[in-house]
């Protein structure tokens, strides 16, 4: 073996033993930050004043097929939040929206948390690429509704 193929080996050596502890580090962050700030939610219906339940009433009207798929994703919020796109996409202050993709269209449920707790507060379903202004007004307003019944 000659003298250069030496460093050579000792060069890469070297590179495995740093891609080694970077991976450790890398873990060792990603535990840290990821199960403590890793939380469980509760599901909760928005209720308006004169009792109705917006999305709870939409859901009641879906296909059994769309219910589950919704349901799926809300279920994933509630294990794994935070969560980002593809999945969750922040709207605005303290409201979010769930992205879930059907046979019908994509379905955007609006939802703010709480503590422990998730309210689910307006729900559409998109037909076209951007979320139309009054969606996103009615969601804010719910939010806003239910901000100060709490």
């Amino acid at each position: 073996m000659t003298a250069d193929n030496r460093v050579r080996i000792n060069q890469i050596n070297r590179y495995k033993q740093y891609c080694i502890n970077c991976l450790a580090a890398y873990q060792i962050w990603y535990t840290n930050t990821g199960v403590i700030f890793t939380m469980t939610l509760t599901a909760n219906f928005f209720r308006q004043n004169s009792g109705n339940e917006p999305v709870r009433d939409w859901l009641n009207e879906q296909e059994i097929e769309t219910k589950k798929d919704i349901g799926s994703d809300i279920r994933t919020i509630q294990n794994r939040w935070p969560l980002g796109m593809p999945l969750v996409r922040k709207i605005s202050t303290d409201l979010w929206e769930v992205r879930t993709n059907l046979k019908i269209g994509i379905a955007r449920v609006f939802f703010t948390i709480n503590d422990n707790e998730m309210i689910l507060l307006h729900v559409i379903i998109k037909k076209s690429q951007k979320t139309p202004k009054k969606e996103i007004d009615l969601a804010v307003n719910r939010l806003k509704d239910w901000q100060k019944g709490v």
